[in-house]
């Protein structure tokens, strides 16, 4: 294929997406069919509505419920030869691990690199049902479009690593205007879309090359260590769940990473703040586990202000003996009973201990610091210090 038709392609997502594509497949073979990258990560699946209980193997299904297949799964259709393989490869069922029916994948290829796979259900031995060789060779037409889509996007992701990271880091005025700027042309139809910003921290090691959904990635400084920034197309401000989803995948080998998403945006003005706002929700998620592992930054609560301010730890006179090793559990206690907002019974409750005993650990706590948790602007200072310390 040559470079004038893969630009040809520049504007494939607009006419349709990954999920059109697999649809047009599982229309054309009659069977519901599932599109996986390379490292076997779900991208996306027909819809199934057979009575058939076996088109529902528990290959499927953890494919579909997980976004991934196991390494076992993966072994045995590797085995077949499928990362070389030009054409369509049926493969037998195997129910020790869990395919209970036979597959037909579809390489999907570009320039003889094999960029993911489409699977399809292959019909029992014998029972004259499934897809014939005419319906086979226009869904393998398909792949190869799916082929050049996939490549584009890796190509494209890569390629705009620079300008993304300038965006994001480029000081205010005109420097991070031009930033901005080339970004948006940079990213073509996608540069007037909506789009969140995704920060990953820590993350040792570069950005990976191709991640499905994402218009660009890249490793960019951020306090303390340095995070992983993807810039995630979005359909809906209020649908955060492409973000989500591919943020949740990267964490299994982000190495403890924890991940933060900062409020949607359109176009690409602002993506240095929108930066900050999700290494602001990643820190919160570090902190508290509640809010983690992915945190949205309009969930994090004081977290938002918090965040943005504490960039060393607290050394605030009254609470410096508190915050000591040697008085963990005192600080644990003072933290739950001021977020019971001062209620004895819902914080002795939370601790698991007597109400008598959270009061001698708070007269303890008031001896220690010389603040008195009767007074709002103490409580405050207390509070904002036992949260501020989380977060460093």
């Amino acid at each position: 294929m040559s470079d004038g038709r893969f630009r040809g392609w520049e504007n494939v997502r607009v006419k349709g997406d990954y999920q059109d594509l697999v649809d047009e497949i599982s229309a054309l073979v009659g069977a519901p069919a599932t599109l996986e990258n390379r490292d076997f990560r779900l991208i996306a699946f027909g819809a199934h509505d057979s009575d058939d209980d076996l088109a529902m193997d528990p290959v499927r299904t953890r494919s579909i419920l997980t976004r991934q297949s196991t390494a076992a799964v993966r072994a045995w259709f590797e085995a077949f030869g499928i990362a070389r393989a030009t054409g369509p490869v049926r493969i037998p069922a195997a129910p020790d691990a869990g395919v209970f029916r036979g597959r037909i994948c579809l390489p999907v290829r570009y320039r003889g690199v094999v960029q993911g796979y489409v699977w399809l259900l292959d019909p029992e031995p014998g029972s004259g049902a499934g897809p014939g060789p005419a319906a086979l060779a226009s869904a393998m037409e398909v792949a190869e479009r799916i082929g050049v889509l996939l490549a584009q996007e890796a190509r494209a992701g890569a390629d705009l690593s620079r300008e993304f990271r300038t965006a994001l880091t480029a000081g205010r005025g005109w420097e991070r205007e031009m930033a901005e700027s080339a970004l948006r042309s940079a990213l073509g139809p996608d540069g007037d879309g909506l789009h969140a910003v995704v920060c990953l921290t820590p993350w040792a090691g570069e950005a990976p090359g191709s991640v499905p959904g994402v218009a660009a990635v890249c490793v960019a400084p951020s306090p303390g260590a340095p995070g992983l920034a993807l810039l995630v197309r979005l359909r809906s401000a209020d649908a955060l769940t492409p973000a989500e989803t591919v943020t949740a995948r990267l964490l299994t080998r982000g190495g403890g990473a924890s991940a933060g998403i900062a409020e949607p945006r359109r176009g690409t003005a602002g993506l240095a703040d929108a930066w900050s706002q999700a290494w602001a929700a990643a820190r919160a998620a570090a902190a508290q586990p509640r809010l983690g592992p992915v945190a949205r930054w309009s969930a994090i609560g004081p977290y938002r202000m918090l965040a943005t301010l504490a960039t060393t730890p607290p050394d605030d006179p009254a609470t410096r003996p508190l915050l000591a090793p040697a008085h963990r559990e005192l600080a644990r206690t003072a933290e739950v009973f001021l977020d019971c907002a001062g209620q004895a019974g819902r914080a002795a409750a939370a601790l698991g201990i007597h109400r008598q005993t959270l009061y001698y650990r708070l007269g303890r706590v008031e001896l220690l610091t010389g603040l008195d948790l009767d007074e709002g602007e103490d409580r405050l200072l207390l509070h904002m210090a036992l949260k501020t310390a989380r977060l460093l």
